[in-house]
């Protein structure tokens, strides 16, 4: 074996180690929010994870960089969870149902984990503005997912695609502002009455959208 090979090969397991270590760091910080709410501190993030401020700085920068991290993993879940109600048998063909598993797919996330989800909408780890917005980010790469969906269905009745991302981000956008509304409430109703709230509201407008030219009403099962 060359130097080179073997240093290629010390290289590998140590890129290897740093992705183990932030990601038992960033479940750290996750187990630290659900313990201490959503305006945990560095400290408090540290004395979770067994280690100090300096040794999570050293792997993520800045409180920035984690918060980052915190907020790709919590991206990572909703897409992980929208994918499988995408893929639920029937979804795909029926809009309403399409709008209903992605409006529940988001607020299954913020029910499961109400704190890390506040973290992530709050931004307290964050002293001054940064560049770029995680959080849009995060929603815009789910309302890309639903884009997919919703083109490929108007593709296959052979019209033009173009709006599907106009809707799918709007969408996302309705959902969101619900959900941001909903979680800050100490009394919030139940999760699946948000969830038909939204979905109602959201599909009163993508009935319309969606509606093929040639017809003048959406069918009654659609509705």
């Amino acid at each position: 074996m060359s130097p080179s090979t073997r240093a290629d090969g010390r290289d590998t397991r140590w890129a290897e180690h740093r992705r183990a270590r932030r990601a038992e760091l960033v479940e750290a910080t996750m187990k630290a929010i659900r313990r201490h709410g959503a305006g945990v501190g560095m400290d408090q993030i540290a004395a979770q994870a067994g280690t100090s401020k300096t040794v999570i700085y050293r792997h993520f920068t800045d409180r920035a960089g984690l918060y980052r991290a915190v907020v790709a993993a919590v991206d990572d879940l909703i897409l992980r969870d929208l994918g499988s109600a995408l893929a639920t048998p029937g979804a795909g063909d029926d809009p309403r149902a399409l709008v209903a598993a992605a409006v529940d797919s988001y607020l299954m996330l913020v029910e499961r984990d109400p704190e890390v989800y506040r973290f992530v909408v709050t931004r307290p780890l964050l002293d001054t503005p940064v560049s770029d917005d995680p959080v849009a980010g995060m929603t815009s790469r789910i309302a890309d997912q639903v884009t997919a969906v919703l083109a490929a269905r108007l593709r296959r009745e052979g019209r033009d695609d173009r709006a599907a991302g106009t809707w799918a981000h709007s969408l996302i956008g309705l959902v969101r502002a619900a959900a941001d509304h909903w979680v800050a409430q100490p009394g919030r109703e139940p999760r699946e009455v948000l969830a038909r709230q939204v979905t109602d509201l959201a599909w009163g407008g993508l009935a319309g959208a969606l509606r093929p030219p040639d017809r003048p009403d959406v069918p009654e099962e659609s509705r």
